[in-house]
């Protein structure tokens, strides 16, 4: 059974999510250890309800240190896929080199739009018709790897910024799981920039 981290910095809510699918057999996948910059995340408190290991990234001594401890617990655990669940650090390029085309990463907008921290509130105020969500491979640029997989989300006059998080969310807790169970299934192929999926599931 594949083996994967799942990486947060706040409510936990896509990995909530993950889990589920995991418990559930839709995704044959087990989730070695929950990490967090930040000690008092909720997620951290749920990944723990929900019996899996916590471990805190030491930030606060330095980038380095915190990767370091990542990685140790990476091999220690022989984790096959690094999947980032709301995790608002930049990884270095060394540590993205290390584990190239194994980190993958989901943002509440449809990439290249709206890349960053607010893509949510920038889709909004910017007046599109229509957002989304994007599932992609993590490169050492923000917000810019590979893209596996997208869903489209209508805003509606009627929505507030309030009402599109929530149809965001909705979306990236079904997109998420059902994009890593063709990705750990090995039925992705790159060609270039490009993400092609071969075969039947």
């Amino acid at each position: 059974m594949t083996k994967m981290a799942v990486l947060i910095s706040g409510r936990g809510t896509n990995m909530v999510a993950l889990a589920q699918r995991c418990f559930s057999g839709d995704l044959k996948a087990r989730i070695s250890f929950v990490a967090s910059d930040k000690k008092d995340a909720l997620g951290i408190k749920k990944a723990r309800e929900m019996g899996f290991e916590t471990i805190i990234l030491p930030y606060n001594e330095g980038r380095a240190r915190a990767e370091g401890h990542l990685n140790e617990n990476i091999l220690s655990q022989s984790v096959e896929w690094i999947v980032l669940a709301g995790f608002m650090r930049i990884l270095s390029s060394d540590f993205v080199s290390k584990y190239r085309d194994k980190i993958v990463n989901i943002h509440p907008s449809l990439l290249p739009a709206f890349p960053g921290t607010s893509a949510i509130k920038d889709a909004f105020e910017y007046g599109v018709k229509v957002t989304g969500v994007t599932v992609h491979l993590v490169d050492e640029l923000m917000d810019h790897g590979p893209i596996l997989s997208q869903r489209e989300v209508r805003v509606e006059d009627s929505d507030t910024l309030e009402s599109l998080e929530g149809k965001i969310h909705k979306a990236e807790h079904d997109l998420y799981w059902r994009t890593l169970r063709e990705l750990f299934s090995g039925r992705y192929r790159k060609k270039g920039r490009r993400m092609i999926i071969e075969g039947p599931y």
